[in-house]
């Protein structure tokens, strides 16, 4: 005999992926990982347009860090892309998260981001588990668990006949 037979909420809560809580909780994970990076972006572009000079300063300054020389050389000769890049990816990654269109690949974006942003840092005052360390651990979340699946476009997305015939654009979404 079970000891939690007398707790009549084993046989009402479902805590498996296949679950409609999970499923919610799935959804709303994405939805509110893509608002975060689309307000990031989107207040960049409000404020500077796609020229977002913080980006290249920042990685100039950034001599120091556990990145090396490699952001200084990517401030000094990437400006170009990283000015219109960073508020336009962003703003895109957050639009992709909050409908649940290409999840994957939007979350792919977002963990290169969030990558760079923890390694670039690179302070780690609070060790290794910091702020950028947990936007990152959202990002793999969402793309391991195929986000966009639960309450997103790619659902719909997935049943068109285009996608039908081509099963490997499903890598893409989710």
């Amino acid at each position: 005999m079970s000891y939690q037979s007398g707790n009549p909420l084993v046989d009402e809560v479902e805590l498996a992926l296949d679950g409609p809580w999970a499923a919610y909780w799935i959804a709303f994970l994405r939805v509110m990982t893509g608002w975060w990076f689309f307000h990031a972006g989107i207040t960049k572009i409000i404020e500077n347009g796609l020229s977002f000079t913080y980006g290249p300063a920042y990685l100039q300054g950034m001599t120091g860090t556990a990145l090396g020389g490699i952001p200084v050389w990517m401030g000094n000769n990437l400006a170009w892309l990283i000015e219109p890049g960073v508020p336009l990816f962003e703003t895109l990654i957050g639009l992709a998260l909050i409908f649940g269109a290409f999840t994957r690949l939007a979350a792919f974006g977002g963990v290169i981001f969030m990558t760079l942003f923890w390694v670039g840092n690179a302070g780690f005052g609070h060790g290794l588990v910091n702020s950028d360390f947990m936007g990152l651990m959202l990002f793999v979340t969402v793309l391991m668990l195929s986000a966009g699946r639960y309450y997103g476009l790619d659902a719909v997305i997935e049943k068109l006949p285009f996608v039908q015939a081509r099963p490997k654009l499903r890598y893409l979404l989710g």
